[in-house]
Parts: C-alpha cells; structure tokens; sequence
C-alpha cells in the first residue's frame, strides 16, 4: 500500500465551475472537476477531470462505516449514522459519542482524534461562550474514531495502533473503497482526524455512493446507507446541507468532504460527485444545486442549498453562484 500521493497539482485548466460576483462584478473563481452519472451507472456528463484520483476526505465516511460492520461490529441506527459523520458538534452529537465509548469501555482518552471545537460556527461560539476548551469528543471525527475502537475490542485488535494503515482494521477499509469504488486506491494519506485517507476517482466515489443506495437489504453498505438516510442530523448537524438533503429528498444519500468534496446518489441509481480544486467550501452548494439540476431534481432544498449569498456591510451585494 503506497504512503506517497501521486496527485496533481492545482490545473488552471480545470474548468470554472463556480464564479463569485459581488456588486455585478466577477471577482473570483472556483474551478474544479464533476461527473454525474444516469441510473444505470453510465457516465451522464464530465467537467474538468474526474477519472484524476483526489483525496474524498470525509466522503470515504460511509465506506469506512460499511467496513467496520463487515468486521463485525453490531452499530444500527443513530450510532451507525453518527460512525460515518462529519458531525456539527451540537449537545446531542457530544452526548452520543460519550455514550458509544461507555457502551464499550472506553473513555474519551481513548480517542486518537486531535482536541477541536465544533464545527458548527454557532456550535462554536457558544461551547466558547461556556468557557469550555478543544475537546477530542468534539472533533467532528469523532463518532467515526469511537465506532474505530470499538470494532477493535470486539476482534482482539491492537485499539492503541486503530490508525496505523497497516492495522488490520484500515487494510478492511482500503479492501471495501476499492470494491465500491470499483477501482484501485490511488494513494493513502493522513486525514485531518489522523486516520488513514485513501484516494480514489470522483467516478469511483460516485460509483460507491450509488452502489450503496442499490445494495441489497441486510448488507454492510445497504445499513449504513439507511442509516445516515434515516439519522441525517447525526450525519451532519441541524444547520447542514447533507442533513437537509437527506431529510426532504426520501432515498437520498449525501456527505460532503473537507477540501470541497461532495458525493450523493439518488435511490434508483443517479450520482454525482465534484471537487472544488482550492478547496473552497462556499461554492459546495451553488455547484452541488447545480448539478441536481443537471440530475432532473427539482425540489425546494435545492434552492435552500444553491444560495450562497455575498455582503456588503449588512446588505447583500452578490453571491457565489455555479457557472456551468
């Protein structure tokens, strides 16, 4: 398993796929690399490249949620949605994962995640307002980290090495990435929670999601998929576009990534997968409104999401706005 990425650098060439316009003037750029696919999994249209490996970040969440159950870990419900989240560090995230570290005799030490505040800016603001400092627990990882440690007591594995890529664990996750994403790992690298990160295709991502909307009941994938489908705020927060998604488009699967990475399929078989290439997160959802659009949805939650306003002291003045 190689440790070195093989990932190209920035491309001017890549094509803009969102503009930021304040006051009728275009004041900036996001390019970046998108691929939708039909429902029969074809390749329904490209932007930039995306058979370029890139590292998805934490939209690897639900494979790596899916290998912990293959290795027999019993999760179901809010604790399997929460062992594939990004989540906002709201009280009921916080209180969750003490609660699945309890359940199996680990404590918030235990966790291997770096100490952070929520993730959620209103979240933060008032867990700072309460005097409380970064915290392991809440790192927004750190369901995924709880779920990590528990498979390892339930299989006699080392938990203090649970991050080590050559752990037996995160060997089972690069087996199951390659197998959804139907493609070899590219590259391994180190997340922003530490673990290991392996690189894919944004085809291969998509591919992934929509292989776990259409597994079969009972399977690995097919839990965690109805689980973050049925606990979407565990998945994400109160305040996130993943959870909105989720929430009021039934059989919807979606989970973005650090660096500007979004994935989601539809329940018969649509995908779609994009990256901003600077890794700017407030082009995520004109882009991703877009590229529904480019999926035959129209529902109120893609407007919700498509706006991304820009201020000029008080008023707003202009918007990041998708340009394809």
């Amino acid at each position: 398993m190689s440790s070195t990425p093989s990932i190209s650098p920035a491309s001017p060439t890549l094509p803009v796929l969102a503009e930021v316009v304040r006051s009728g003037f275009v004041e900036g750029h996001h390019r970046g690399s998108l691929v939708v696919l039909a429902a029969d999994g074809s390749v329904q249209q490209t932007l930039g490249d995306p058979a370029a490996p890139v590292f998805p970040r934490s939209s690897n969440k639900p494979m790596q949620a899916a290998a912990m159950l293959r290795a027999g870990l019993e999760l179901s419900g809010e604790r399997l949605a929460l062992a594939a989240a990004s989540h906002s560090g709201e009280e009921f995230h916080l209180e969750l994962v003490r609660k699945m570290l309890a359940e199996h005799g680990l404590t918030p030490d235990d966790l291997q995640t770096p100490p952070d505040l929520p993730l959620d800016p209103k979240e933060a603001e008032s867990y700072l307002a309460a005097g409380r400092v970064r915290d392991r627990v809440t790192m927004n990882c750190s369901g995924k980290h709880a779920a990590m440690l528990a498979v390892c007591l339930h299989n006699g594995w080392d938990p203090a090495t649970y991050l080590d890529p050559a752990h037996p664990l995160q060997q089972l996750i690069h087996q199951v990435i390659e197998e959804a994403a139907g493609e070899p790992v590219a590259a391994v690298g180190t997340d922003g929670c530490g673990a290991p990160l392996m690189a894919i295709s944004l085809i291969g991502l998509a591919r992934a999601f929509r292989s776990f909307v259409l597994a079969p009941e009972g399977t690995a994938e097919r839990r965690v998929a109805d689980a973050m489908r049925a606990h979407p705020e565990y998945v994400a927060g109160t305040r996130r576009p993943d959870t909105w998604l989720m929430r009021e488009m039934p059989g919807a699967l979606s989970k973005m990534g650090a660096e500007a990475v979004q994935a989601l399929a539809l329940p018969d078989g649509r995908a779609l997968a994009f990256k901003i290439d600077d890794g700017g997160g407030r082009a995520l959802g004109p882009v991703l409104a877009r590229a529904l659009g480019l999926l035959g949805v129209d529902a109120p939650v893609v407007d919700r999401i498509g706006k991304a306003p820009l201020l000029g002291g008080a008023a707003e003045v202009g918007a990041v706005r998708a340009a394809f």
